[in-house]
């Protein structure tokens, strides 16, 4: 009869030491890991209510009579109203931060009706992450599309009194400045091809309209301008007929995510 190995009992306690520092190592990787959530949470929740409440503090004290300053407070207590929303039903990190970019949207605004008040804008506050890499207008902009006038440029004024902070629109890129009407709405509600939609901004932003010298539009978009051109597509800006420019998919903000891109640069 063959016999049967016997285990030494060291190995049992080498088995069970083992077993145990396995075991303790997972009850400290999950307890370490639900501290830092935990933590994450907290400092995005301070993060936001802070941010909210500076925005709180300017919405209540700050007052204008000029058009495009009482424009701009409008807009930013509208983003006051909608931080505090979503503050309120914020549960996760990423709800936190979507709470604090819409505060910063607001105190955008803040700062645009202060500097069109003639005050100093304060100080500065975080880039929102919605207008990376959509640019600022440099210089004004008039354009002619279907019979419609739009005026863009980079201050106020009894033409221009609708601030955007920058960011973008169905995908595309669309600068911070100071704008005759707030297409960018209509822009959201109704898509690209229309008036108020994606030909505006054609026309506004595409290098046929550009400065001289002007950097960071991608190439790409100079291309599928051009390509626009030979079609024979566009509209008519009141000398000629230019293409439209390319089609433009994407992500928005206000939908859960922030734009990106590459666009960038000054207009």
């Amino acid at each position: 009869m063959g016999s049967s190995a016997t285990v030494h009992p060291m190995e049992y306690v080498l088995i069970l030491a083992l077993v145990l520092m396995i075991g303790g190592f997972l009850f400290y990787w999950r307890t370490a890991t639900a501290t830092r959530k935990e933590r994450e949470l907290g400092d995005a929740r301070a993060d936001a209510q802070r941010w909210y409440e500076r925005l709180g503090g300017q919405v209540m004290n700050l007052h204008g009579d000029e058009p495009a300053a009482r424009q701009a407070l409008a807009d930013a207590s509208e983003r006051y109203n909608a931080a505090g929303g979503q503050l309120d039903q914020a549960k996760s990190t990423r709800q936190f931060e979507l709470a604090r970019e819409t505060a910063l949207e607001g105190l955008a605004y803040i700062r645009a009706a202060r500097v069109a008040m003639g005050l100093d804008p304060g100080p500065d506050v975080p880039q929102l992450a919605a207008a990376r890499g959509a640019g600022t207008l440099t210089k004004d902009r008039e354009v002619s599309v279907q019979g419609q006038t739009f005026k863009a440029g980079p201050h106020s004024g009894p033409q221009t009194p609708y601030y955007y902070p920058g960011g973008r629109v169905n995908g595309r890129p669309v600068p911070q400045g100071w704008y005759s009407q707030p297409v960018w709405k209509t822009a959201l509600a109704t898509g690209a091809g229309v008036v108020g939609g994606m030909l505006i901004f054609d026309a506004l932003f595409s290098p046929a309209f550009a400065d001289p010298g002007m950097g960071g539009f991608d190439e790409g978009y100079a291309d599928g301008y051009q390509e626009g051109l030979e079609d024979g597509g566009g509209f008519d800006d009141g000398g000629g007929d230019y293409g439209g420019g390319g089609d433009y998919g994407g992500g928005d903000f206000g939908g859960g995510d922030f734009g990106g891109g590459d666009f960038g640069g000054d207009f």
